[in-house]
């Protein structure tokens, strides 16, 4: 299964317009395609049609491991498209889960065993703490949308900072860092910059060499 996780930590860029577009036109093309919901605003779960009041497992479950894939799965009106809603529940996940040493690989885990789909999206919040972590940390590709102004390129660097640091598999994440108060290390602008768009987290060798196949 081919994991997209679609980040940025700056609010208002089109993540979960991208999200949900994005899922829907791959499952119309016949993959078995599924949108994790990671974003405490639930956005992405209200596009698709799950209402709250029918959110009995969502990624918040899965996250503190009391629910698994295909229990937090919800089938939408779309053929082929089935999401993990989000609920208020995971504002908290964060706090939960900073004690855990596996915290930033609980979304990871959770997927490797999941043969149901074919490609799977995870919408991620405006942040980078540790739900976008997890979200990195379980996918094999980030897609960033970027609004052209500066201000979007200089959170842009950050973000491809916490990527390069997933890529090394360097600690990620302190109990500070959850709060903001982490420092960050000082350096020049993301080389990856030029690159703004579909970014690697693993070797493509990885992949099944048919991946991007629609036939």
């Amino acid at each position: 299964m081919i994991c997209i996780a679609i980040a940025n930590q700056k609010g208002g860029v089109g993540k979960t317009t991208t999200a949900i577009n994005i899922a829907t036109a791959i499952a119309a093309t016949g993959w078995r395609t599924l949108l994790v919901d990671l974003d405490p605003q639930g956005n992405a779960s209200t596009g698709l049609g799950v209402h709250r009041e029918d959110r009995d497992y969502s990624s918040y479950d899965l996250l503190l491991e009391e629910g698994t894939v295909a229990e937090c799965t919800q089938k939408t009106r779309i053929p082929n498209l089935d999401i993990i809603p989000a609920t208020q529940d995971l504002s908290g996940a964060e706090i939960e889960l900073v004690s855990e040493s596996d915290r930033v690989e609980r979304l990871k885990k959770a997927l490797a065993g999941t043969g149901a789909y074919d490609v799977c999206f995870i919408d991620c919040p405006p942040s980078l703490g540790l739900l976008t972590l997890n979200a990195l940390s379980a996918a094999d590709s980030l897609l960033v949308p970027l609004q052209c102004e500066f201000f979007a390129l200089e959170g842009l660097s950050q973000l491809l900072q916490t990527v390069e640091r997933v890529q090394q598999g360097a600690p990620l994440l302190f109990e500070e860092d959850v709060h903001g108060s982490g420092k960050k290390k000082k350096g020049e602008p993301n080389a990856l910059l030029s690159k703004v768009g579909m970014t690697g987290l693993e070797p493509a060798t990885t992949r099944p060499p048919d991946a991007y196949s629609t036939n």
